[in-house]
């Protein structure tokens, strides 16, 4: 990133997306979800210890856009948990490095959610970390702090727009609760 206009665009387009994407699921618009990503993606959740110790495996793995579809019609068609909502709380997230690349942006587009097409010349493959906090809010109305920790992304980011190559989600704590049933 050598230039204030490379650095403004990449920051803003990942901002956008990452807040398209955490109201995405706070407004419960799971079937929106896998829209934030490209096709051959990478979704993983995993604990800090686990990620620091190099373990590929998590608790939630999927490899593709098609098994994050899968994902959520499982949850509205066939999983039965209590029923509950997220609210996810950001900090700014700082850009590791972006390198030119021709990549496509090959994600369907999704009303809603920013659109995709062929990543024009000029698009950026970026490598961000950003920190969050989920609190969650069940049927009766508690609200618990759910998860904390933060977000390795790849970005293919084009034309002020971004889709997710890859998200890590490495929650701090080993400690997960069973009703990790919606995305984080």
């Amino acid at each position: 990133m050598s230039s204030p206009a490379l650095t403004f665009r990449v920051h803003g387009a990942i901002l956008e997306a990452q807040g398209h994407y955490v109201r995405c699921i706070d407004d419960d618009r799971l079937e929106d979800w896998p829209g934030f990503f490209v096709d051959e993606c990478h979704y993983r959740i995993t604990t800090a210890d686990n990620h620091r110790r190099g373990l590929p495996a998590g608790i939630v793995w999927a490899d593709s856009r098609g098994m994050l579809v899968d994902r959520v019609s499982a949850l509205r068609e066939a999983n039965i948990y209590e029923r509950h909502s997220y609210r996810h709380l950001l900090g700014a997230p700082a850009v590791l490095s972006a390198e030119p690349t021709p990549g496509v942006l090959s994600a369907e587009p999704t009303p809603g959610v920013l659109s995709a097409e062929p990543a024009p010349d000029g698009a950026v493959d970026v490598r961000s970390e950003t920190s969050f906090l989920v609190v969650r809010i069940t049927g009766d109305g508690p609200t618990d702090l759910f998860a904390s920790g933060r977000y390795i992304d790849r970005y293919l980011v084009g034309d002020d727009r971004a889709l997710l190559c890859e998200r890590v989600v490495v929650c701090d704590s080993s400690r997960i609760d069973t009703l990790l049933a919606v995305p984080l």
